[in-house]
């Protein structure tokens, strides 16, 4: 038996810009809005969606547009240009962060800087403790990116095998995505675990390493 190789997940850079990023009826109202930045309510939106949706990519793209810097809520320092926010429904129930990223939202209203903010969810949802920060979030535009369809699910599936450099088949494609459940994250981990499966030993992926990913990762537990 041939001994498999140790592998480690050293994710490739994902390629960012607009040309790579794939509308659908999924994300259009999304792109639209990231395209019409200038008119945001107030200078300021949320994009919300699932993991895995989009969310940085999008945020890639309008940083191109602007000249925006992208920033994680759970650690940034204070700027003074356009601005991205990831993640900051993370941070709710953290006072010191909430605070934080309040005085950082003021500072570029108050210079006339754009404001873009990524979350899994609507801040309604977060969970914010600070009111000052729940009345900004709840000033600003907000858009969703939702579930992908079918077409959304393969397009993401093929950017994330060349992402890897990874040649998946038609055949391969076609299979999983007809038994993945509607989410980018599960699509990224089978991705993820066929290239763990080929490397390991050295060689391209096949078929069973499709099925066989798609069986560790998107199959349910047993009882």
């Amino acid at each position: 038996m041939m001994a498999r190789q140790l592998t480690f997940d050293v994710s490739p850079r994902p390629a960012m810009g607009r040309e790579d990023f794939f509308p659908s009826d999924a994300n259009s109202a999304a792109l639209a809005q990231i395209d019409a930045w200038r008119d945001w309510p107030m200078g300021k939106l949320i994009l919300v969606g699932p993991e895995g949706a989009g969310k940085t990519h999008l945020a890639h793209v309008w940083a191109a547009q602007s000249g925006a810097e992208i920033v994680n809520a759970t650690s940034f320092q204070s700027t003074a240009r356009p601005l991205v926010v990831e993640d900051a429904d993370r941070i709710a129930g953290d006072a010191a962060a909430e605070e934080a990223l309040f005085h950082l939202h003021n500072n570029l209203a108050n210079e006339g800087y754009p404001l873009l903010i990524t979350a899994r969810s609507a801040p309604s949802r977060w969970g914010l403790t600070l009111p000052d920060l729940a009345s900004r979030m709840a000033q600003a535009g907000l858009v969703e990116l939702r579930a992908p369809d079918d077409t959304l699910l393969m397009a993401v599936m093929m950017k994330r095998a060349v992402d890897r450099k990874l040649d998946l088949t038609p055949r391969m494609l076609n299979y999983i995505a007809a038994r993945l459940p509607r989410d980018f994250a599960t699509a990224d981990a089978v991705i993820r675990r066929i290239d763990a499966l080929a490397l390991a030993e050295k060689r391209k992926p096949n078929f069973n390493d499709a099925r066989d990913a798609l069986a560790e990762v998107a199959s349910p537990p047993s009882s």
